[in-house]
C-alpha cells in the first residue's frame, strides 16, 4: 500500500490449501458453476445420486427443472440459468428445503405462481431422493428429502475429509488480496491484528472456494518517513532529542541498540551517512520483527513488496512509476496543465482530478498508488482486494477511477473493503511503543485462538469492542470456546465409542431419522454454501457464525442420541451410524475452524 495510505493509530492452525480439483467434495452446483465431480473413493447410496445430497447440487437440479417447465409452456422468456436459492423452513415439519423460485418465474410463464409451483413441485417430486414437496402461500415449494438421501451426506463428508466444504465456485478467478502493510517504522498494533486476523481469513475462504489467491503486504518503505525513522534511531544512538516529528517509545531504544550491534562504529560516521545506515539497518530489524509478529499468529503473505521497487529505475532508466504516467497516458486519461501531469479520474466517478506529477517534477502519492496498480495487473492479478483502515474511505473512488483509467472495470477488477477501529476492553499501551496498543502483547494476553476468532467474526465494517473477560472464559459465553469444545466433544465420544466396541464399519444413512438428527444433517450440508457464500461476499464472519450453529445443534443431538449402548444393551447398527454422523460433525467443525486459521482441539 503506497505511503500515502498512512495507517490509523487506532484502529493454528489447520491451514486448508486450495483443493485439486480430482479431491474436491460434492461440488458447488449453480448456475455460476455446472459441474459435476465426484469426490475419489466415495460410494453413493444405490437410490440417492450425488446431486440431492447437497444444496447446491439440488438447486441445480430445480433449475434444469424450472427451464425445462418454460420451454414446455412454449414461454417466449426462457433463461440459459436460474438462480435458485434453497432456504431452511422455520418449522422443521415443513420439509428440509424451501424455494421461492416459482414466485420469480411464472410471471415469464403466464401463469399463476401458484399453478407454476404445484407443476414444479410435481417434478420436483420425482427426483430420486426426494421423499415428498409441498406448495405453501402464493408459490413457495417445500422440499422433504428422504432419510437416506440426507443421511448419505455423512459418508460424503467422512470421504471427501478436509476437502469437504472445498469447491470450484470461484475457479478461474485470479486475486491478489493486500492487507496489514504496516509502516516498517514500528510494531503492529490492534488496527494491524484485526486485519491480520480478517485478511488471512479471507484468503483462506477464497482458496477454499476455488480461486487462486496471493495474499501481498505492501512495504511502505520510502519517503519521508523512512529518513525520520533513521534520524529517530540516530538520535537514540547519539543519546539526542529525537526529531519533532520522529518516532519515540522504548521500542526505538532497543532497534537503537540493535543497530550499533549491527553497525559498529556507526556514531562516528559523517551524519549523512550515518542517518543512511541507521535507517536501512533499522528497517531490515524492524521488517523481520513485524514478519515475526505476523508468523506467531498464523498469517503468512506470499509476497511483501517493496515500495522501493517502484522508485528505481531500470537499465532504460524508466522506474515503473514513470512507465504508469505513460501507460495511462496512452489510455487516454492523462492530460497537462500548468506543468503538471494529470489523470483524468472524474470520467470514473472521482470528485476530482488527480496529479501525479507536480509542475517541479515531483510525482506525487497518487503516482504510486497507479504504478503499484499496474504491476498487480503486470503479475496476472484480474482482481486486486485492498483492506484499508477506517481513515481511507477517500481511497474508494480513488482507487476505482485507476482502475478505469488503466482500462479496466471498477467495478468487477478493484474491490476495497474499509474495516472500522477495534478495541479491547482494559488492554494496556504498549511500554514499548508508547500510545499504540502491540499485536504480540494482545496474542501473550488473549491467545492466537481467541484473539483470530473474535476479530473474523464480525463484518469488517463494523466497529468492534472486545471484552476480553469472555474470552478468556472456558464457558459456552466465549464464542471459539463454544466451538472447540465441540469439537473435542466429537472426539470423546469417538474415544468412548472405540472403547465401547462401536465402529464405522456399518452405516445405514437410513437409521438417522430423529429429528435431532435431520437438523444435524441439514446443518452439516449448509458447509458448501456458506463457504461460497463467504468468498463471494468477501465476509469470512460468515463461516464463524455458521460454526456456532453447528455446535449448537450438535449439542443439542449430543443430549438425545446415544453413540453407546446404556449399561449392558447390545449394540445396534444405529449406534455404528452414529458414530460416523459424531465424526462427520468434528469434520466440518475442524475445516471450517481452518478457515478461520484457529486451531480444533481434541481435549479440552
Amino acid at each position: 500500500m503506497p505511503a500515502s495510505r498512512k495507517r490509523p493509530q487506532q484502529d493454528s492452525n489447520l491451514r486448508p490449501s486450495a483443493p485439486e480439483a480430482d479431491a474436491l467434495s460434492p461440488e458447488l452446483w449453480g448456475p455460476r458453476n455446472p459441474l459435476r465431480l465426484q469426490p475419489r473413493g466415495l460410494v453413493i447410496h444405490p437410490r440417492v445420486g450425488l446431486a440431492l445430497v447437497n444444496p447446491q447440487a439440488l438447486a441445480e437440479r430445480i433449475a434444469e427443472l424450472a427451464i425445462s417447465r418454460l420451454k414446455a409452456l412454449d414461454s417466449a422468456d426462457v433463461p440459459e440459468s436460474v438462480d435458485v436459492a434453497l432456504e431452511r423452513p422455520r418449522n422443521k415439519d415443513h420439509g428440509d428445503w424451501a424455494t421461492s423460485i416459482a414466485l420469480k418465474l411464472a410471471k415469464g410463464a403466464g401463469m399463476n405462481p401458484r399453478d407454476f409451483a404445484q407443476d414444479l413441485a410435481r417434478d420436483i417430486d420425482g427426483l430420486e431422493g426426494v421423499a415428498s414437496t409441498d406448495v405453501a402461500g402464493p408459490g413457495f415449494i417445500n422440499i422433504t428429502l428422504e432419510a437416506g438421501a440426507a443421511g448419505e451426506l455423512v459418508s460424503i463428508i467422512l470421504a471427501s475429509g478436509e476437502s469437504y466444504g472445498a469447491g470450484s465456485a470461484l475457479a478461474g478467478d485470479t486475486i491478489n488480496v493486500e492487507f496489514v502493510s504496516a509502516n516498517p517504522t514500528g510494531p503492529l498494533h490492534i488496527g494491524h491484528t484485526r486485519w491480520a486476523a480478517l485478511g488471512d481469513s479471507l484468503v483462506r475462504v477464497l482458496r477454499y472456494a476455488g480461486a487462486s489467491v496471493t495474499s501481498e503486504f505492501y512495504i511502505n518503505d520510502a519517503g519521508l518517513q523512512m529518513d525520520t525513522f533513521g534520524e529517530s534511531i540516530l538520535a537514540s544512538i547519539l543519546a539526542e532529542e529525537p526529531p519533532e516529528s520522529g518516532y519515540k517509545g522504548l521500542y526505538i531504544q532497543e532497534l537503537a541498540a540493535r543497530v550499533v550491534a549491527c553497525e559498529a562504529g556507526i556514531a562516528e560516521l559523517p551524519r549523512d551517512e550515518a542517518v543512511a545506515r541507521a535507517r536501512d539497518t533499522g528497517y531490515g530489524l524492524q521488517l523481520s520483527d513485524i514478519k515475526k509478529s505476523l508468523e506467531s499468529f498464523g498469517v503468512e503473505f506470499g509476497v511483501w513488496f517493496s515500495e522501493r521497487t517502484l522508485h528505481e529505475k531500470g537499465a532504460d532508466g524508466v522506474s515503473l512509476i514513470d512507465g504508469s504516467v505513460e501507460r495511462l497516458r496512452e489510455g487516454g486519461h492523462v492530460f497537462d496543465e500548468e506543468g503538471a501531469i494529470w489523470v483524468r479520474t472524474t470520467d470514473f466517478g472521482d470528485d476530482k482530478d488527480r496529479v501525479i506529477r507536480r509542475a517541479n517534477g515531483v510525482y506525487t502519492y497518487f503516482a504510486a498508488d497507479a504504478a503499484y496498480y499496474l504491476s498487480k495487473s503486470d503479475r496476472g492479478f484480474a482482481k486486486k482486494i485492498y483492506l484499508l483502515g477506517a481513515d481511507h474511505h477517500g481511497y474508494i473512488h480513488r482507487l476505482k477511477a485507476l482502475a478505469g483509467a488503466a482500462g479496466d472495470d471498477p467495478d468487477t477488477n478493484v474491490e476495497i473493503l474499509i474495516g472500522q477501529l477495534v478495541s479491547i476492553n482494559g488492554a494496556k499501551l504498549s511500554k514499548r511503543a508508547g500510545n499504540i496498543i502491540e499485536l504480540d502483547d494482545l496474542r501473550e494476553w488473549l491467545g492466537v485462538d481467541a484473539l483470530r476468532y473474535s476479530l473474523a467474526r464480525y463484518p469488517a465494517d463494523s466497529p468492534l469492542s472486545l471484552d476480553p473477560e469472555i474470552l478468556t472464559k472456558r464457558s459456552n459465553d466465549n464464542p471459539v470456546f463454544y466451538v472447540q469444545y465441540a469439537h473435542a466433544r466429537t472426539h470423546q465420544v469417538a474415544r468412548n465409542a472405540e472403547g465401547s466396541g462401536v465402529t464405522t464399519a456399518t452405516f445405514d444413512p437410513a437409521l438417522l431419522g430423529q429429528p435431532t438428527e435431520a437438523a444435524l444433517i441439514s446443518s452439516l450440508a449448509d458447509f458448501p454454501r456458506i463457504v461460497v457464500q463467504a468468498a463471494q461476499l468477501r465476509e469470512p464472519h460468515r463461516v464463524a457464525r455458521y460454526l456456532e450453529e453447528v455446535a449448537a445443534v450438535y449439542h443439542r443431538w449430543y443430549d438425545s442420541a446415544r453413540v453407546t449402548p446404556q449399561g449392558d444393551n447390545p449394540i445396534e447398527p444405529v449406534h455404528h451410524t452414529r458414530l460416523s454422523l459424531n465424526n462427520a460433525t468434528g469434520q466440518v467443525l475442524r475445516n471450517g475452524l481452518g478457515l478461520l486459521g484457529v486451531s480444533a482441539p481434541t481435549r479440552m
